[in-house]
């Protein structure tokens, strides 16, 4: 959500933001209905003001025996009582108008943002490992997988497309997987375990900007929940309306959830194999954070999400996202892109953003500076940052493909044999 503040002391600098994401001007059209909003609310605070002057005034001219007056003063009165449901409604309804045109508008890009128009814009930041060399045609997971465990046939017979029934070792080897990123991202990264609802209501999806825009992308439940599209959503919801002490940050939250996207938007996209289903598990990581202090904590966050890439020595590249690129309510991402030998390709395993003020503002959601006494005047907006720290599923096809074998097994990461009750390869059935 944007600040109208903002927006009123600098409209030249917002619709260069939004210029920045590819977006027409749009702070004329803002301040022109906040201006309406406004005038609607003097108006109606003019009235209750003199309402309340006028039944004072009444007594008195009762009690100086001016009849005709103290019944030109009820009849104001009357009349105001009558004016200010009208101008109430109206004010209300202009609210809500302001609220939908800023809720539907994305966050502006940090002035470190590369510009750009989609992904070919993205700027390589580093990269990490080098691919393995095979001394045969290496495959790709889909073809790798039935043999192992990955049963594509059965999740689409019981549940349809983009589902899949994981079976024995391959089972195994995904538990082991999310088990791993959890115990790393709390014992070595410094997050705390959560174990959250995964069913929400609107208010959460909508203070983390998943609605209203990306409705069609979630799952809906018969009873008007929703299930959640990643972690990210319960973890910071979990501060929704809070005013928090600065001694309480930063927060810093994990969870290892299943994940529920309808992919409306993703007709056609990664059709075959692991690497874009309808349910999921995903490691997710949260940060709540001053915001003097969110650019630092990006970039930790990034490098908590890499350290996963490199315990299981896979290699990856960090990439900056341009501004055509980005994610809603981001300000600055980066994606971590796993090398696929299979694909022949780097493809995208975590996205790490700083979202600044955005779901704050529209969860409202607070600290208090240390050197504030008290009543709320003080306090600040919070900020927010969200990131995979992994997805489960895709990092399951990354080892799938970089640790396969040429007899059509696949060798399990040193780092996870302690997960695995013995078993130090998927061989095939």
């Amino acid at each position: 959500m944007h600040d109208i503040k903002s927006i009123r002391e600098n409209p030249e600098a917002f619709d260069a933001g939004l210029a920045r994401r590819g977006l027409e001007p749009q702070s004329a059209a803002i301040l022109a209905l906040d201006a309406k909003r406004r005038l609607v609310a003097t108006r109606m605070q003019e009235a209750q003001n003199r309402r309340n002057e006028a039944s004072k005034l009444i007594g008195a001219a009762m009690g100086r025996g001016d009849k005709d007056e103290a019944e030109r003063l009820k009849g104001e009165v009357a009349s105001l009582k009558d004016t200010l449901p009208a101008l109430e409604g109206e004010e209300k309804d202009l609210t809500q108008r302001l609220s939908d045109v800023l809720a539907i508008i994305p966050n502006l890009p940090a002035i470190d943002v590369p510009e750009g128009a989609d992904e070919a814009d993205n700027i390589e930041v580093s990269r990490w490992g080098s691919p393995r060399t095979f001394n045969f045609p290496p495959g790709e997971h889909a073809d790798l997988g039935p043999l192992l465990g990955l049963d594509f046939e059965t999740g689409a017979l019981i549940s349809g497309a983009r589902f899949t029934f994981l079976r024995g070792a391959m089972a195994r080897l995904e538990r082991a997987l999310g088990q791993f990123m959890l115990d790393h991202q709390t014992g070595t990264n410094g997050y705390t375990e959560c174990n959250p609802p995964v069913l929400v209501r609107d208010e959460a999806m909508y203070g983390t900007d998943k609605l209203p825009k990306f409705a069609e992308d979630s799952f809906r439940t018969t009873d008007g929940r929703w299930l959640i599209p990643t972690a990210e959503v319960s973890l910071t919801s979990s501060v929704m309306g809070q005013i928090l002490s600065e001694a309480a940050l930063p927060l810093r939250m994990t969870a290892l959830t299943l994940c529920f996207r309808s992919e409306a938007g993703a007709a056609g996209k990664d059709t075959r194999g692991y690497i874009r289903q309808h349910q999921f598990e995903k490691c997710e990581l949260v940060s709540v954070v001053r915001p003097e202090d969110s650019a630092a904590e990006h970039e930790r966050m990034t490098t908590a999400a890499e350290s996963i890439l490199q315990a299981l020595e896979l290699p990856y590249r960090k990439v900056l996202l341009c501004t055509g690129d980005m994610g809603f309510g981001a300000q600055k991402t980066y994606d971590l892109e796993v090398w696929l030998p299979g694909q022949d390709t780097y493809r995208e395993i975590s996205s790490c953003s700083n979202c600044g003020a955005f779901q704050a503002r529209r969860m409202n959601t607070r600290y208090r500076p240390a050197n504030d006494s008290g009543g709320g005047k003080g306090t600040e907006f919070v900020h927010t940052l969200n990131g995979s720290g992994l997805a489960v599923g895709r990092t399951l096809v990354a080892v799938l493909e970089n640790y396969q074998q040429e007899d059509g097994s696949v060798a399990v990461p040193k780092v996870l044999l302690p997960y695995m009750g013995g078993l130090s390869a998927l061989v095939p059935a």
